[in-house]
């Protein structure tokens, strides 16, 4: 149960637990009903916790109880059975353990994602579209829901700029690791001359803020621009002055929606995403061993990579992050990014065990 580094304090848990029954359980628990939710969220989820352990635990003392009889019985069929079992079994403990460590306060919410094209015009763009497809084949594999905020079409070809939430359990605890400049050779479709070319996309990561955290944004720090939705058709394109850009003028932080048919549902979005981003950079200012997204101008260029992406002149996807290379890149770029999310957070841990 610990093959991650992580160790479940059970007594520790059972002892919260019993904790907030209590809690739950007093007379006027409802009457405040913000500290009410956020107390019963954190029961509901260490519950499942303890159930989910508890359920492993039996299921591994009883495979081996049966392991013991089968084995001084001969009985190949058994035997058989419980080495599928077991498979089985060392799967999903393997998957417990991986969500223990994320404990983040908040692993737990949905995640805000942001795609931009680096420099490079078309090649850029196009890129970037790869990498849009890329997570939205994620989100499907994960059974996460996805909702654009945001397209920008590129001029020829790919996108500038995309934004989406990933709704779903452990979202932003599992996205939050492919935060970075993504880099791609490959021989250029673009380029007649069939030379290799380099080209950059930054990905942007923040969590989806639950109502009971408050962002105070004051109406005089933002400006807010109505326009026409632009694209190449279809659902990107309206012809009223719907979409919605929400600049705050303290930070320069800017962002918009253009999706919906309703100006007020693009604001509404737009504010939501603005307020992610700004809870987010606050609390990257009081972690100074965090890297300052929005205070950092760090090129989307060579050198501030955390992963490459080759496709010529030979086939191979590598982190730098955590040194882990895949040869099969149709199957990461088809949403296959596990291993490099996974890998990432086992990274973090191997310093030594932490009880969760």
């Amino acid at each position: 149960m610990n093959s991650y580094g992580a160790v479940f304090d059970l007594a520790g848990k059972e002892k919260r637990l019993a904790e907030l029954e209590a809690l739950v359980a007093k007379e006027g628990f409802w009457n405040k009903p913000d500290e009410a939710k956020i107390a019963f969220k954190e029961r509901t989820a260490i519950g499942n916790r303890v159930e989910r352990f508890k359920q492993l635990t039996r299921e591994l003392e009883e495979n081996q109880g049966l392991l013991e009889m089968a084995v001084e019985e001969n009985d190949e069929g058994t035997l058989a059975d419980l080495g599928r079992q077991a498979e089985d079994l060392h799967r999903r403990a393997q998957r417990f353990a991986l969500e223990l460590m994320l404990d983040g306060e908040d692993d737990g919410k949905n995640a805000i994602v942001s795609i931009n094209a680096g420099a490079g015009g078309t090649e850029a763009q196009d890129w970037a579209e790869i990498l849009f497809r890329m997570y939205t084949r994620w989100v499907e594999r994960k059974g996460f829901k996805l909702e654009l905020i945001d397209y920008q079409p590129g001029e020829e070809a790919g996108i500038k700029s995309a934004t989406f939430t990933a709704s779903g359990e452990n979202a932003y605890g599992y996205m939050k690791s492919e935060g970075g400049v993504h880099r791609l050779v490959r021989i250029s479709p673009f380029n007649a001359s069939g030379k290799r070319h380099t080209s950059f996309a930054s990905v942007f990561v923040y969590p989806e803020l639950d109502n009971e955290i408050v962002v105070d944004v004051e109406d005089k720090d933002l400006r807010i621009d109505v326009f026409r939705a632009s694209g190449s058709g279809g659902q990107h394109v309206n012809k009223t002055s719907s979409a919605v850009r929400i600049t705050h003028l303290p930070t320069g932080i800017a962002v918009q929606c253009q999706q919906e048919k309703s100006q007020h549902r693009n604001k509404d979005l737009a504010m939501k995403v603005l307020k992610a981003r700004l809870h987010q950079r606050e609390k990257q200012k009081q972690d100074e061993k965090l890297q300052e997204i929005h205070d950092s101008k760090e090129d989307i260029a060579w050198g501030s990579q955390i992963r490459s992406y080759v496709l010529q002149p030979y086939q191979l996807v590598k982190d730098h992050r955590i040194g882990l290379e895949i040869g099969n890149v149709n199957e990461v770029l088809d949403g296959g990014i596990d291993p490099f999310i996974e890998g990432v957070l086992l990274s973090k841990d191997k310093k030594g065990a932490k009880a969760v």
